[in-house]
């Protein structure tokens, strides 16, 4: 009877022995048949980040083995990483200068879309939309106006009963395209803004309290009664914030939306078609439907990268962009590129070599 039990302990050791060698190469085999990874690097604009966290999903699912990390850090940031060589691509709200470009490796300036910068506010008992007309929108962030029941904003909204609340502004504390795009817009609005504060990423605030990115910014504001502050639709409509109406130079009053931008992108076709770079701020009176506040945000791309491999999923990836990518922006309040615009990109694109080429 032992003899028979060793018999078989020595059966099933060698059927175990028989098995595992034929597993762990085909282990290894699987290993080896795993696409390698290669992670790409952005940072910038906290204004797109709602449609790039989408578009980076959609595009890693159907791109095996690529990783892209994007850190919404603000167009300033974003510009900074790019020109220290510590990203692959940048997101900026704000174009930059000729004079900007000389301090940068050689790239190229992609607009991926448009949408609005609107005006969020924290007034719970005010059950209809607030109005501001851009010289209002000037007092406040001036300081000249301190109360929401002041008789200037009161003019913007005739018959409408406001709150004597404080006004507690709040602004972006980091380097941000949005700030470039909200600043313009005043520094156009107000001859007092333009020559005591002006327009940039970053400015010297006259007063409030300063957020960090579009979430810090709608954070204060959310928590604040009477607060003010400029951020993306998005970041609005996620924390349950109302946006208020802005006047455009035809005299509409109007609220942010996609179809504003894009209205606001139309009325400036002509200048985009020599210089992609031109600001879509407070367009002209024929653009009775544009949000006057609207802006771009562009993909800073070095020309010549290190890695190839890199900078061909870097090309990938801004294709599907301004193609397809299009619509998934569109279902998050940006607006989609007008075909002369997306025409451009592509030829802005193919500038894009990878290393040795």
């Amino acid at each position: 009877m032992f003899r028979i039990h060793r018999a078989r302990a020595v059966c099933l050791s060698l059927i175990s022995a028989v098995a595992l060698a034929l597993v762990v190469p085909l282990a290894c085999n699987s290993s080896r048949n795993q696409p390698a990874q290669t992670t790409v690097l952005g940072a910038g604009s906290t204004f797109i980040n709602p449609a790039m966290t989408r578009w980076i999903a959609d595009f890693q699912q159907a791109h095996a083995g690529v990783q892209i990390n994007y850190q919404s850090i603000g167009s300033g940031g974003g510009i900074q990483q790019l020109k220290q060589g510590l990203v692959d691509f940048g997101a900026s709200d704000a174009a930059l200068s000729d004079q900007q470009l000389r301090d940068m490796p050689a790239l190229v300036q992609i607009p991926e879309s448009a949408g609005p910068v609107c005006i969020t506010y924290n007034l719970p008992n005010l059950k209809t939309t607030l109005r501001l007309s851009p010289a209002t929108l000037a007092e406040i962030y001036l300081g000249h106006i301190k109360r929401w029941k002041d008789p200037v904003i009161q003019m913007d909204n005739e018959g409408v009963s406001l709150p004597n609340l404080p006004i507690a502004v709040v602004h972006r504390s980091d380097g941000s395209g949005t700030t470039n795009i909200f600043t313009l817009f005043l520094t156009k609005a107000s001859a007092a803004w333009a020559s005591q504060v002006g327009q940039g990423i970053s400015v010297n605030w006259p007063v409030g309290a300063g957020g960090k990115g579009s979430a810090g910014v709608t954070g204060t504001v959310k928590e604040t009664p009477g607060g003010i502050g400029y951020v993306e639709l998005a970041y609005a409509k996620e924390n349950g914030l109302p946006v208020a109406a802005v006047r455009n130079q035809a005299g509409s009053w109007v609220e942010p939306t996609a179809a504003g931008a894009t209205a606001a992108v139309d009325a400036f076709q002509r200048d985009l078609a020599r210089d992609v770079r031109m600001p879509v701020v407070d367009p002209p009176a024929s653009a009775r439907e544009a949000y006057p506040i609207s802006g771009l945000t562009y993909l800073l791309i070095p020309k010549q990268a290190k890695d190839a491999a890199k900078q061909e999923i870097v090309k990938e990836f801004v294709q599907y962009i301004i193609t397809d990518g299009q619509a998934s922006a569109q279902g998050l309040q940006y607006a989609t590129l007008p075909l002369s615009l997306a025409q451009q990109d592509q030829v802005l694109l193919s500038q894009i070599q990878s290393a040795g080429k």
